[in-house]
């Protein structure tokens, strides 16, 4: 649920790739880090990112597992281990950088008989 605004500042400031659309894990790491004052409840999250509760509650679960979130019944904020962050964020542009190099992989393609099938 974006204003369709951003500051002027943040515009000029901004590599051109910037504001491409974001997946879900990423706006919600997003908002918490840029409101890490303050700790929220996941419908609170999604009602301000415009997504469902449960979903919000599902990929705040997978980052707490990730230690990338902390999480006290029932508020959520970033973790405050900022190495962690930047660890995880750079391992997220390796990720974004082989795909766009090299295409994303997808593991049915990778698959050999010999392989058992993943449920």
């Amino acid at each position: 649920m974006s204003s369709g605004t951003i500051d002027i500042e943040e515009f000029e400031n901004a590599d051109a790739d910037e504001f491409e659309e974001r997946n879900d894990t990423q706006r919600i790491v997003l908002f918490l880090d840029e409101h890490d004052d303050r700790a929220w409840k996941a419908a609170t999250i999604a009602e301000r990112l415009g997504l469902e509760t449960d979903a919000v509650s599902a990929i705040l679960s997978r980052l707490k597992e990730r230690e990338l979130v902390r999480h006290k019944r029932p508020y959520w904020a970033i973790t405050d281990n900022e190495e962690r962050l930047q660890s995880a964020y750079r391992l997220h542009q390796y990720h974004e950088t082989a795909d766009e190099q090299y295409g994303e992989e997808r593991l049915e393609e990778l698959q050999t008989d010999e392989m058992e099938d993943v449920q």
